[in-house]
């Protein structure tokens, strides 16, 4: 089979599409045949070696991937050979098969094609964990999205629409905007405006009644998510999800008290390794979601495996809207 290997960190162009043996498995082991290839953000960090967990090299980069079960391990009951199914595993998806745990695959609705099940893995699960487990969220709260045309901010608006929120939609220009508004959001603010510090708040109250938002998902960090946290609501939440603006921020912990808002972190991977019971239930009612016609991944486009390095210089370049995914010879078939 081939697979995209790291070899040395760098930059995605210095990849190789290689060669390389079919991975062996475990007894709690699946082996998937992949057609689609989920592309995300962290998969950049990964290549350059910044990110937090780096497997030994050589390996494979790759957080989600869906395909058919090739074959399973011995104490395997929950998939079978022949199963369409999605993985979400830490490393290994950018390749033409892949080993997962049984625990983090999932079989995949008759109705959903490859693609949207690689572009919904990480991001949407990021999304959910984000707002109800991290955010608290309760039916009917008011939530801000920042960064809401990328992959996690579009699968937040769509849950969170799902889930019967109103929706704020935080993004920096036109086609965004119209973007989040086809997805589900009720309002847009504008994080391109002119003394972000002030306009934000001025935004936010004066489309809550000078309440502000119960729930705050950002995925950006810097100068949107100072202006954001003062814009929250008495006993707001804040979920970080990252840093795509750049800068980290600090958070002055007297304004907490103050308002009495509460700001949290996701590492959306902690989950998936220390309660995949948790994470199946969460597939469950996103793959219900996805039935229902409340949520579908934005898939802006669908490159060739060998395409990969074009596919990450959209994400880098911040040009995607919704997800982009890689495919394999398999998806032709």
């Amino acid at each position: 089979m081939r697979a995209i290997l790291i070899r040395e960190h760098g930059e995605p162009e210095t990849l190789k599409i290689e060669e390389v043996p079919t991975p062996t498995f475990g007894d709690d082991d699946v082996l998937i045949d992949v057609h689609a290839i989920g592309v995300n953000y962290p998969d950049l960090l990964v290549i350059s070696g910044q990110y937090q967990i780096l497997p030994a090299r050589p390996f494979s980069p790759g957080k989600d991937a869906a395909g058919v079960v090739a074959a399973v391990g011995r104490n395997v009951k929950s998939c079978k050979p022949g199963d369409r199914v999605v993985a979400q595993v830490e490393s290994g998806a950018y390749a033409e098969q892949l080993v997962a745990r049984a625990s983090n695959t999932f079989v995949m609705p008759d109705s959903m094609p490859f693609t949207d099940a690689a572009a919904m893995g990480l991001v949407y699960q990021t999304a959910h964990f984000a707002l109800v487990e991290r955010g608290q969220y309760q039916k009917g709260e008011t939530v801000l999205v920042n960064g809401a045309a990328g992959g996690v901010g579009l699968a937040a608006v769509q849950i969170a629409k799902g889930l019967g929120a109103t929706v704020l939609a935080g993004v920096n220009n036109d086609e965004h905007a119209k973007l989040a508004k086809a997805n589900g959001a009720d309002t847009i603010i504008n994080l391109a405006a002119d003394n972000l510090h002030e306009s934000l708040r001025q935004q936010v109250y004066s489309v809550t009644g000078g309440r502000g938002v119960d729930v705050v998902l950002d995925p950006l960090g810097g100068d949107v998510f100072d202006a954001a946290l003062r814009a929250m609501a008495w006993r707001g939440r804040m979920v970080v999800i990252g840093f795509a603006a750049g800068r980290i921020p600090v958070i002055k912990a007297n304004y907490l008290l103050v308002k009495n808002i509460l700001v949290s972190g996701l590492q959306w991977s902690d989950y998936r390794e220390r309660d995949p019971a948790w994470v199946r239930r969460v597939q469950d009612e996103l793959f219900a979601l996805y039935t229902d016609g409340k949520i579908k991944p934005n898939v802006m486009r669908s490159f060739p495996m060998e395409e990969f390095a074009s596919a990450l210089a959209l994400v880098k370049a911040g040009k995607v809207q919704g997800k982009v995914v890689l495919t394999t010879p398999r998806a032709k078939a």
